[in-house]
């Protein structure tokens, strides 16, 4: 990455994190990739039950991966046959894995769900939610944060899972009530009334979508 890229980020970065602690949440700021997944190892005790939501971004740096071959009971809801049990043993998890579709340079974070199993275990559940976010989801406000969310998240999602969604077609949001749309549950985080539930790792990189 360029260097006045990376400057930009960690600048950038400090004022996110600012933001997250005046509204209760916790943000910490990740050079690369794999100080990303230190840092995560580091909040998240062995033994630890762990499960998340469609979190691309903990894929990317590694933490799905060392969930899965380290001492953690890690819930994978792939591998039940019955994926509201799977849900529903989310909500009982020591930690919640997730990324945001977008966040505000003061720490809003802003999450659009299909099923609502991710945004319901953010709100509420899971003692614990850890955020996985590249500094490519950071938008100047919540107006920013939104398009961000319906125009490039939500189409690109739309897209990799194979849905028949106008913006599936067009690439931007249409505003649509198909059957298929995963634009049905809006979230926007503003503020966490439990002092250390949510945590942010902001990533020196571009990760999800």
């Amino acid at each position: 990455m360029d260097p006045n890229m990376e400057k930009r980020n960690e600048l950038l970065a400090k004022k996110v994190i600012k933001g997250l602690e005046s509204r209760n949440m916790t943000g910490y700021y990740a050079k690369d990739r794999e100080e990303a997944k230190r840092i995560a190892l580091s909040l998240i005790a062995e033994g630890s039950s762990v499960t998340m939501g469609g979190a691309l971004s903990a894929h990317e740096i590694g933490l799905v991966e060392a969930m899965q071959n380290g001492n953690y009971n890690f819930i994978d809801r792939n591998g039940f046959s019955d994926r509201r049990a799977a849900m529903l043993a989310a909500y009982d998890a020591d930690w919640f894995l997730s990324s945001a579709n977008a966040m505000t340079e003061d720490g809003v974070l802003v999450n659009i769900d299909g099923n609502a199993n991710r945004v319901s275990c953010i709100a509420n559940g899971p003692k614990h939610v850890l955020f996985i976010v590249g500094m490519n989801k950071v938008c100047s406000d919540i107006d920013g944060a939104m398009k961000r969310a319906r125009n490039v998240a939500a189409p690109t999602n739309a897209q990799r899972f194979g849905l028949n969604t106008p913006c599936a077609k067009t690439g931007s949001c249409m505003n649509c009530k198909s059957p298929d749309t995963i634009c049905c549950q809006f979230l926007i985080t503003r503020f966490s009334r439990h002092e250390g539930r949510i945590h942010v790792i902001l990533v020196n990189d571009m990760l999800g979508f």
